[in-house]
């Protein structure tokens, strides 16, 4: 069971702790979604990997004709339908499919800032921690909170917050529904830069890491520029020049 003041770990962590590729994803879902840190990441992927282990369970149980399966299907479908992971025409198979975003959309942080509630999703989730959110009608200070789907709409600045005053300067200014908010236009403008560094950039000519020389690079090109007019002459053999006698 284990001493209560030391509860065990409820997520795992990567089997490698260096590899290119699942850090680059891994920073752009932190980026995305504004999490703290990546420990919120494997958290999420955790939970989605319990999700899909329980569906793989199910399936083997039910080919092999067992009754009870069909009762836990249904209440791993109608759980994932209540969260909004799922739609209400999903199946089994449905739940080894879903993506990890799936999870994360879900997210009370992520839910308070796409509804308009905060500019950022660093707001956000200052936010919830300090007490100025509620889920309906209940104060949620936690930012990783699965919101069911149907109290997604009663999410709402708590009575005693002061931005319940829409005059509050730090009250984000209210945008039409699918308007996107100043996070997602910058990250579409950070994932264009990038994505024209990738191509070479405007000019058609691939560029240099920063401060590199050479074609299309941001620095001068390494050795100086090149010398005009005719070489200079050594002394014979090659050797260094003399000083002067």
């Amino acid at each position: 069971m284990g001493d209560p003041k030391f509860s065990r770990r409820q997520y795992d962590t990567p089997t490698h702790p260096w590899q290119a590729q699942r850090i680059a994803a891994e920073n752009d879902v932190v980026r995305k979604y504004g999490l703290k840190n990546k420990t919120e990441v494997w958290r999420a992927q955790s939970q989605l990997r319990r999700f899909r282990g329980n569906a793989r369970a199910l399936l083997a149980r039910q080919g092999a004709g067992d009754k009870q399966a069909q009762l836990e299907t249904t209440q791993l479908l109608h759980r994932l339908q209540r969260l909004g992971i799922l739609s209400g025409e999903a199946k089994l198979e449905d739940v080894l499919a879903l993506s990890l975003e799936a999870v994360l959309s879900r997210r009370l942080e992520t839910l308070v800032y796409h509804r308009g509630l905060a500019t950022s999703h660093k707001q956000a989730r200052q936010l919830i921690v300090h007490n100025h959110v509620t889920v309906n009608g209940r104060i949620v200070n936690v930012p990783g909170y699965l919101v069911p789907k149907a109290e997604q709409e009663s999410i709402v600045y708590a009575p005693h917050s002061a931005l319940t005053n829409e005059a509050h300067p730090m009250r984000p200014k209210a945008r039409a529904p699918g308007e996107p908010g100043p996070e997602e236009q910058r990250e579409r403008a950070f994932q264009a830069r990038k994505r024209d560094f990738r191509r070479g950039g405007p000019g058609g000519q691939r560029r240099g890491p920063p401060g590199r020389g050479g074609p299309g690079g941001r620095g001068p090109p390494r050795g100086g520029p090149p010398r005009s007019g005719p070489p200079r002459e050594g002394p014979p053999g090659g050797g260094a020049p003399q000083g002067g006698a």
